[in-house]
């Protein structure tokens, strides 16, 4: 797993551990939590879609 993705992964969890924890408290900050666990997930599948498209290449090459 390439080093930005697993840092993607580890952001996407620790925002969605933290939009819980806001939402049970009752504090729509939350949202904001959802929006940065979804940029980290997407981010997280590019790199990791990066990488084995690379592999593919360089096994077809």
């Amino acid at each position: 797993m390439p080093r930005n993705a697993l840092m993607a992964s580890i952001v996407f969890v620790l925002a969605l551990t933290a939009a819980v924890v806001s939402f049970v408290e009752g504090n729509w900050f939350g949202v904001v939590w959802v929006l940065l666990a979804g940029v980290a997930s997407n981010i997280a599948w590019f790199y990791l879609r990066r990488e084995r498209q690379a592999k593919a290449a360089d096994q077809a090459a």
